[in-house]
């Protein structure tokens, strides 16, 4: 769908304290690792994730999504009865019901008039959130709305820790199933788009292509599993033809888009790609025609945080100033199911808030491959 009157006005991420090495995942995992005869490191090799960060374990979603919502909204010094629609974008959810944007929506002090409701599709909550905010937006019907969203891996990471560790039902051909649930990590987004009438910075959703090859809804499947006579949060992905199928369908949306957008890749400036894996990256990039000097990951060291993974990458490399202003930014997303959404933006900069002292966060490795706009990051 394309767009001619829709701004990206601000961005925020809210990131966690406590930061856990995929190496301390990998010494707790030694009982398995003996019984199976496993070598240590096989996990920072297979996915290229350092590290991620986690919130503790009861953390409601709601409670970080208020606090990236209110960043937001403070970048953009934009009235919060303004906001014409909030939506949740993420899995993670406070309940089954009501919806999480409900808390949000109060906390915010959002108007009585705003459209509330959450929006779960894997990892492609949020753009999908973008694309239906901005539909609104362009028809008139609203002039700003909010896309929020909280993953928090902590749950699902130290239940598989502990299923691995326990089940006498584990072996070297099945625990590859686990490998995913492994790089999840945790993070909060929060997306301002506006009416080109009352943008500040004029950078424009002009296109988001969806694609859906729901064949695939096999391949990855996570709920609450009865296991061992306990009741854990667990994953089962086949990771390696989860891939090989995203990056096909990912191969055909990109295709989509740029038929949409009349463009080519040497038209494109800036990529973030799906924040799964470094080799998927690759991939992805290799089979899309994109180089890998100008995509910006963050999966190094934040992990796979689901739906939040692109919009939280996208602030970074914002607030580290590697997006030239006047370039062409795609968003390369795909999700478990599979259906793939994409999102092409012109970019000429955005309202950032984020976390004090970026650059203390970030680790040296995760700078080393990062080469954007000759920035010294």
């Amino acid at each position: 769908m394309k767009f001619q009157n829709v701004c990206l006005e601000a961005l925020s991420y809210t990131l966690p304290p406590t930061s856990v090495t995929t190496a301390e995942i990998e010494q707790r995992l030694t009982p398995v690792y003996e019984r199976l005869k496993l070598p240590t490191g096989r996990l920072e090799m297979m996915t290229g994730i350092l590290e991620r960060r986690f919130w503790p374990r009861g953390t409601l979603p709601s409670e970080i999504s208020i606090e990236s919502g209110r960043r937001v909204l403070q970048a953009a010094g934009i009235d919060p009865h303004q906001i014409g629609m909030l939506v949740h974008g993420s899995v993670c959810r406070d309940q089954l019901e009501p919806a999480t944007a409900c808390r949000v929506h109060w906390k915010l002090g959002l108007p009585s008039e705003c459209l509330v409701y959450d929006t779960s599709n894997a990892c492609l909550g949020m753009i999908n959130g973008m694309l239906q905010a901005a539909t609104l937006i362009e028809l008139g019907h609203i002039q700003s709305a909010l896309v929020i969203g909280t993953e928090n891996g902590t749950d699902l990471v130290e239940d598989t820790i502990e299923m691995l560790n326990q089940s006498n039902e584990i072996n070297r051909r099945n625990i590859k199933l686990a490998i995913a649930s492994l790089t999840i990590g945790a993070s909060s987004a929060a997306i301002l788009l506006t009416h080109r009438s009352i943008s500040s910075t004029g950078t424009t959703v002009e296109s988001i292509v969806t694609r859906a090859d729901t064949q695939h809804y096999q391949l990855c499947h996570g709920d609450q599993q009865s296991s061992d006579s306990s009741h854990r949060l667990l994953m089962n992905t086949d990771s390696e033809t989860l891939m090989a199928e995203g990056i096909e369908t990912g191969y055909r949306t990109f295709q989509k888009l740029l038929s949409e957008t009349g463009e080519t890749t040497a038209d494109i400036q800036r990529s973030i790609c799906h924040q799964v894996g470094m080799a998927h990256r690759k991939g992805m990039l290799d089979r899309l025609g994109l180089p890998q000097d100008r995509d910006f990951a963050t999966v190094q060291w934040l992990g796979n945080t689901g739906a939040c993974a692109l919009p939280s990458a996208l602030a970074i490399a914002a607030e580290l100033e590697a997006i030239p202003r006047g370039s062409r930014v795609v968003l390369l997303g795909i999700g478990s199911g599979i259906n793939c959404a994409m999102a092409s933006i012109r970019w000429h900069g955005a309202k950032i808030q984020g976390e004090p002292n970026l650059r203390l966060w970030i680790p040296p490795s995760a700078k080393a491959t990062w080469h954007l706009a000759g920035k010294n990051l």
